[in-house]
């Protein structure tokens, strides 16, 4: 697992051990990066579920100008504190190692972040509720970009009512991205 372009490009970064966490892929990261490409510049950047940390720190190396990463597992944070001290991208990013429920609980209202990307556990349906907690303390606002890495087969009605709307949708072999805004009023 690498950094793939930007500042830090192919800087190595280390994976938390174990079945915890589901590495994204260099191939469908840099597919979502090309994506984002100009979406990301100058972007405050949300990591929830963090994992390795490796979403967070592509942005940064792409130009964002800070990245906030939420891992509840201590392993798993450690980790993230390991690649942004590997990359040297520790003065633009904030970990906060807690639940991410809790961590969306505790900024303050009206804190709004540009790009906000979540990797949730599947199956799990964790989606609907980080989504209602965006909108309940504000942070996510109609230019907000919310992705979120799914499983392939996950069923989309959750979005209809959670006030945001599917922009657009990118399937791979076994996941998939969902792009999405919030609805304006």
């Amino acid at each position: 697992m690498r950094v793939i372009a930007g500042s830090r490009g192919h800087l190595k970064l280390e994976a938390p051990e174990g079945n915890g966490t589901r590495p994204t892929t260099d191939r469908i990261k840099e597919t979502l990066f090309n994506i984002l490409q100009y979406d990301v510049i100058d972007a405050d950047f949300l990591d929830l579920f963090s994992g390795s940390g490796q979403i967070g720190i592509e942005a940064l190396s792409r130009g964002s100008k800070h990245a906030t990463f939420i891992e509840k597992d201590r392993k798993a944070a450690a980790v993230i504190k390991k690649n942004l001290h590997t990359t040297k991208l520790e003065d633009v990013s904030t970990l906060l190692n807690q639940n991410v429920f809790d961590a969306l609980r505790g900024f303050p209202r009206g804190k709004r972040f540009d790009i906000i990307f979540m990797d949730p556990p599947y199956k799990m349906g964790q989606e609907d509720e980080v989504l209602k907690l965006l909108l309940e303390y504000e942070l996510a606002d109609e230019n907000t970009l919310v992705i979120i890495e799914a499983d392939k087969n996950i069923d989309l009605e959750f979005i209809e009512n959670s006030g945001f709307r599917l922009d657009r949708q990118k399937v791979y072999k076994t996941n998939q991205h969902l792009f999405l805004r919030k609805r304006e009023e």
